[in-house]
């Protein structure tokens, strides 16, 4: 196996003094970015164990998040009915546009309710943003941040900037997991019926 690079340490991160908007030329150096796909049964499920598994703290209310795109929507609404289901608590749903002013109104309404846990449904453009916005202006914390499949797509890491989004995790839509570190996104294949935890 490889060593992994050291991070590159590049204008892109949004340090305390410095806006967390992306400098030009940001998207566009992309192109074409990738729209979330409907999520899956498996990844659902996948979600929903990563959250309970997370055992110090436990995670009882969390506050969701979502791009405005119809997959991502439906995401965050099956997620916000299965985590009710299970008896915990959803204390904040958010939504937030690809493009915005400074993305900071969506980033407090987020973080306000102190949730225990963020979990996010979104493209890679805006997520990028909001969670540069969420590192510069809240108390957040990304290894308390879980995601849909379309969180682990690489542009999304690569435009938020070294660093930012290191510790969010999530599932992948064959039942897998994933999880971002030193910028790189390692998936893990989905559990075994019956294998030990």
């Amino acid at each position: 196996m490889n060593p992994r690079p050291a991070p590159d340490r590049s204008p892109l991160l949004p340090a305390p003094d410095r806006s967390p908007l992306l400098p030009e030329p940001g998207p566009t150096a992309y192109g074409d970015l990738p729209a979330p796909a409907p999520h899956t049964a498996p990844e659902l499920a996948a979600l929903l164990r990563l959250l309970a598994d997370h055992r110090r703290p436990p995670l009882h209310g969390v506050a969701i998040g979502h791009s405005r795109d119809d997959a991502s929507r439906a995401a965050a609404a099956a997620f916000a009915d299965a985590w009710q289901a299970a008896g915990h608590a959803v204390l904040a749903v958010v939504d937030w546009p690809e493009q915005a002013a400074s993305w900071l109104r969506p980033a407090h309404r987020l973080t306000a309710p102190e949730p225990d846990a963020l979990v996010i449904a979104a493209a890679p453009l805006g997520w990028a943003q909001l969670a540069r916005r969420l590192r510069h202006s809240t108390p957040w914390r990304p290894d308390r941040t879980f995601g849909f499949a379309s969180l682990a797509e690489p542009v999304a890491a690569a435009l938020a900037g070294p660093g930012v989004l290191d510790g969010v995790r999530g599932a992948s839509a064959d039942g897998g997991t994933w999880r971002i570190a030193s910028g790189w996104t390692d998936s893990f294949p989905p559990a075994t019926p019956g294998a030990a935890a």
